[in-house]
């Protein structure tokens, strides 16, 4: 694949309905956002497994724990703000208690919806959903990582919520490889097509003095600040963490062990984030310097993603000033 921009959301709507027609118990359901979330193909497809269940979120999950119960994998899709914000009650006791195998599509995550304003920018739908118990939260990086994360949802058995995003970006694979043409040091061919696992993670490059975590659309400005970190001799470590629950807790212990600093940077609140989740995945047994980059206790507002990624220091400029900083800090 070249660098043609493509959306995750794109990818929901290719991924099911390539599943769907393989299996007849997947059926999706949306809270009036069919063409926002690109299930317009479904519908014409399979009309009679498609569910509008119109402005009613809450209606949608009871809808879709019913029949999940009854042996279908339903897919409930709408933006991340209302789905889990709005009708997180019922994902907790319908889904998520019952252990139900149904499928969360949270749309429209973090600034990908700036120019809706405050109100529709989901930062806080991962604190929502990894603290329930049986809840799988993977957040992936662009169009083929989310076609993947659709499939391995599919395949497993459980509740699953998945980010996907408004706009279209590169892909990952794509500027990993251009870097190995210009010969950068510490980065491996990627083949995205080779691994998707829940409760895996993806190290897009070596390195020795730090380790920089990112996860969803953060990956590709970690890539970045790693390669401009690398042309001021800091060797920098770089883990696309995809799967935020279960975390790769192994990985992430072998990463501490041996860059002895963390960074991590997440398009979500800086509190009970990704971020929060790497930390607490390492602290009780390997206690390291840790700089978690996110959203300093605020609200968004109407703008481009550009501009309110920049406002809130999710920047390339903010990862390599956080890395020094960290460094630091190293005993």
């Amino acid at each position: 694949m070249d660098l043609t921009l493509k959306s995750t959301r794109e990818a929901f709507g290719d991924a099911i309905v390539d599943i769907a027609h393989k299996d007849p118990n997947v059926v999706a359901l949306t809270a009036d956002l069919r063409d926002s979330l690109k299930l317009a193909t479904f519908q014409e497809n399979f009309p009679g497994r498609f569910f509008d269940m119109g402005v009613a979120e809450q209606n949608m999950v009871g809808a879709a724990a019913g029949l999940a119960l009854d042996g279908k994998i339903p897919f409930a899709a709408s933006f991340a703000v209302f789905n889990p914000g709005r009708n997180w009650d019922q994902i907790r006791v319908s889904v998520a208690y019952n252990n139900a195998n149904v499928k969360i599509i949270g749309g429209y995550v973090g600034f990908s919806n700036g120019k809706d304003g405050a109100t529709h920018q989901a930062l806080e739908d991962i604190a929502l959903m990894r603290v329930l118990p049986n809840m799988v939260v993977l957040d992936p990086a662009d169009y083929d990582q989310a076609t993947l994360a659709i499939h391995a949802a599919h395949k497993y058995v459980g509740p699953v919520y998945i980010r996907i995003r408004r706009d279209a970006v590169k892909s990952i694979e794509s500027i990993v490889n251009s870097y190995i043409e210009k010969k950068s040091i510490g980065f491996e061919k990627l083949k995205f097509e080779d691994k998707f696992e829940i409760g895996s993670s993806q190290i897009l490059k070596d390195g020795k003095d730090v380790t920089i975590i990112a996860t969803g659309a953060m990956v590709e400005k970690a890539i970045v600040a790693a390669m401009i970190l690398e042309e001021q001799n800091i060797s920098a470590k770089v883990i696309n963490l995809y799967s935020i629950k279960p975390i790769d807790r192994d990985t992430l212990i072998k990463s501490a062990q041996e860059t002895k600093c963390f960074v991590t940077i997440e398009e979500h609140q800086f509190m009970a984030g990704m971020g929060s989740a790497v930390v607490e995945a390492i602290i009780q047994d390997f206690p390291i310097p840790v700089k978690i980059i996110g959203v300093n206790n605020t609200f968004g507002e109407t703008g481009n993603q550009d501009e309110l990624l920049q406002t809130r220091n999710l920047t390339v400029d903010n990862i390599i000033y956080n890395v020094k900083e960290v460094i630091k800090l190293k005993k």
